[in-house]
């Protein structure tokens, strides 16, 4: 034991060590906010919060079919596979060797005529072992630099998780708001038929004009118009989502019901809720890789020592090979050292260098993009959900102005383009109420993606 841990010791090349963060401790508030607790409260069943059953079905269906999630998993199997193909460096090799052969000598050669041609039989059996001593760490580092990737792999499988969850509640979502738009654009639509309707009678009672019906008939059409756009928005949705879940020619049911409201992160989350999004551990893991092949690639300077053995029998009788005369052996330590390479192994270390700037840069990289990405989902709900309350308030004062204007127009105090500007703004204040709600679910899907799952309600 004392010798194993003595050459465990002796790997050479860098220790990995995490760098220290340069972010802020938290993400940028409008006003002071308590410190949430340190350690990560990732929910990981975060859509679930949404609080809707159509979205959990369609988020477990596309965990169990979408293709690229089915890909990613092969690629970590694969990585874990390889990580064990390294492991097993650890230990002895150790092989069956067995043969039988028969040969004839020729009795006109030198030999072959002192000793007469002659037919040999041979018959075989044999262990073999070989293994190389570990002493300055290469298989050491190998391995750590495959469990790195196996790792690596396993946070990469996680990101495209992570990535279906939210292209699938994103697409639902908008699905949705599309639902309550085409819901709003019918009621137009129907209302616009009505006024026509109201338009014909009075211009054949003498008390509209031709302008009136035109206006009238114009503002059907855009209607209608609004309506067809939106049916085909909500149709190509439709489509993605049977594409995430693995599901083509997918129909979901339309759902009026009011569009939830977004869960509310706690104030004050902490920049180290980061640590837990797949990419960013990914990132490190692909820097633990890469510093462990600095190693490898220094090990190379060094001589490297290798042991051989055979254990066995060999006999001319098949009855005779397992006797205590046909007993074989051999034993071997060999050492081979690199003298002159032409700076072979040199470039081989500053390759392996160089690899291990470039996953750092990356990884921090990956870090500041991270954090930017959670405070502009932070920034987004916030400043969104006071655009909403704007948004209710002129859609109320639409309402209003629309129910006063028809009143002015059949008691014949005003023109019909008061009327039409009325309707054209009460839809305009509808739609843009239900695309700001839509806008705020979406970011709280991208802050939910952005913290790597979210954040449990109790935090």
């Amino acid at each position: 034991m004392t010798a194993t841990a003595l050459l465990a010791g002796c790997a050479v090349g860098p220790d990995y060590q995490r760098t220290d963060s340069t972010l802020p401790e938290q993400y940028g508030q409008t006003e002071a906010a308590p410190a949430a607790p340190a350690e990560a409260p990732v929910n990981p069943e975060w859509w679930t919060l949404f609080g809707d059953a159509s979205l959990n079905a369609l988020v477990d269906q596309a965990l169990a079919a979408n293709q690229d999630l089915q890909a990613a998993i092969a690629r970590l199997e694969a990585a874990d596979a390889y990580a064990r193909e390294v492991n097993a460096d650890y230990y002895p090799a150790i092989g069956l060797e067995a043969a039988s052969s028969r040969l004839g000598t020729s009795s006109v050669t030198y030999n072959g005529k002192k000793m007469g041609g002659a037919i040999y039989n041979n018959r075989r059996a044999a262990l073999s072992l070989s293994y190389e001593i570990d002493l300055w760490g290469r298989i050491r580092r190998q391995n750590e630099a495959a469990a790195a990737d196996a790792l690596a792999s396993r946070f990469a499988r996680d990101s495209v998780r992570l990535t279906l969850i939210g292209q699938v509640a994103s697409e639902y979502l908008a699905l949705r708001s599309h639902d309550a738009e085409i819901a709003v654009s019918q009621e137009t639509v129907t209302s616009r038929e009505n006024t026509q309707r109201i338009v014909e009678a009075r211009l054949d009672a003498g008390s509209a004009s031709a302008l009136e019906l035109a206006q009238a008939e114009n503002s059907l059409a855009a209607a209608q118009s609004q309506l067809t756009q939106l049916k085909r928005l909500r149709a190509l949705s439709e489509s993605q989502i049977g594409l995430l879940t693995g599901q083509p020619g997918l129909q979901v049911p339309v759902n009026l019901t009011p569009l939830p409201l977004p869960p509310v992160p706690p104030p004050g989350l902490p920049s180290t809720l980061l640590e837990a999004r797949p990419d960013v551990r990914q990132a490190e893991e692909k820097l633990v890789a890469a510093n462990a092949r600095i190693g490898v690639a220094k090990a190379a300077y060094f001589p490297a020592i290798s042991l051989t053995g055979t254990y066995g029998s060999e006999s001319m009788a098949l009855a005779n090979l397992f006797t205590g005369p046909a007993g074989i052996w051999s034993a071997a330590l060999g050492l081979t050292m690199p003298i002159f390479d032409a700076g072979r192994t040199g470039a081989r270390v500053d390759q392996a260098s160089a690899g291990q700037k470039e996953m750092l840069a990356n990884y921090r990289k990956t870090m500041q993009t991270a954090f930017k990405e959670v405070n502009d989902a932070l920034v987004s709900l916030r400043e969104l959900a006071d655009e909403e309350t704007a948004n209710i308030a002129q859609l109320e004062s639409a309402r209003r102005a629309l129910k006063l204007s028809q009143a002015r127009y059949e008691a014949g105090y005003v023109g019909f383009l008061e009327v039409l500007d009325a309707q054209r703004t009460t839809n305009i204040a509808q739609l843009t109420y239900l695309n700001s709600r839509k806008n705020r679910l979406n970011a709280a899907v991208d802050l939910f993606r952005a913290l790597g799952g979210g954040w449990r309600e109790d935090a």
